[in-house]
């Protein structure tokens, strides 16, 4: 199993090499610009980041579920269900691999924002500035959480899990449309239509 979730990481390792150079590069720009006090440049920058880190754990979920779509409808990785290992493990390797993918990418961006933004209100005004702003803007969602690391890392691993399982769901529509038209024209629609009755299925289980 831990081979698989190895192979799995390499598969996906270039993409996030390249999210983590542009991370980087956007860091830098950004404190050059925050200790320039150049205000425009800043909050341009804070908002590249911040779209960098919804972007990047957004883009770890679908590319682990097109992935998955080529390794079961065409010869990518025909290779890998001739090893002796079942589907059951070489999938389950990869749902492992993708929930620690997004895990350590949310808390990699997690601290990375919240560095950045006592950085940025110890040059330009307080946390309770920018706490009113973000608690506006929850209101708007009937959403509320103090203003404690606790609470705000609750709040965005909920965020992160419910991503993942909807990247689950994804994969479980995926592996029953694969199983009933596996390479066939309508595959990829199968794939949407179940996947959104899934979603509708989790919303209401959820109430």
């Amino acid at each position: 199993m831990n081979k698989l979730i190895k192979y799995e990481f390499r598969k996906t390792w270039g993409p996030k090499l390249i999210l983590l150079g542009i991370t980087a590069a956007a860091e830098i720009a950004y404190l050059i610009a925050l200790f320039s006090h150049d205000e425009n440049w800043t909050a341009g920058f804070a908002f590249l980041l911040t779209a960098l880190a919804v972007g990047g754990i957004m883009m770890m979920g679908l590319m682990s579920v097109v992935t998955l779509h080529r390794d079961m409808n065409t010869k990518q990785s025909y290779m890998l269900f001739m090893t002796p290992n079942s589907s059951y493990k070489i999938l389950g390797a990869k749902v492992v691999e993708n929930g620690l993918s997004i895990l350590v990418t949310g808390a990699f961006f997690f601290a990375l924002g919240a560095l950045d933004i006592m950085l940025l209100f110890s040059r330009f005004g307080t946390l309770e500035d920018l706490w009113d702003v973000i608690q506006r803007v929850l209101r708007a969602f009937n959403q509320e959480i103090p203003f404690d690391t606790a609470s705000i890392a609750s709040f965005v691993f909920g965020l992160l899990t419910s991503w993942f399982a909807a990247i689950c769901a994804a994969y479980l529509a995926d592996v029953i449309s694969s199983s009933l038209l596996n390479g066939k024209k309508y595959n990829g629609l199968l794939t949407f239509l179940l996947y959104i009755a899934l979603a509708i299925l989790m919303g209401w289980l959820q109430r």
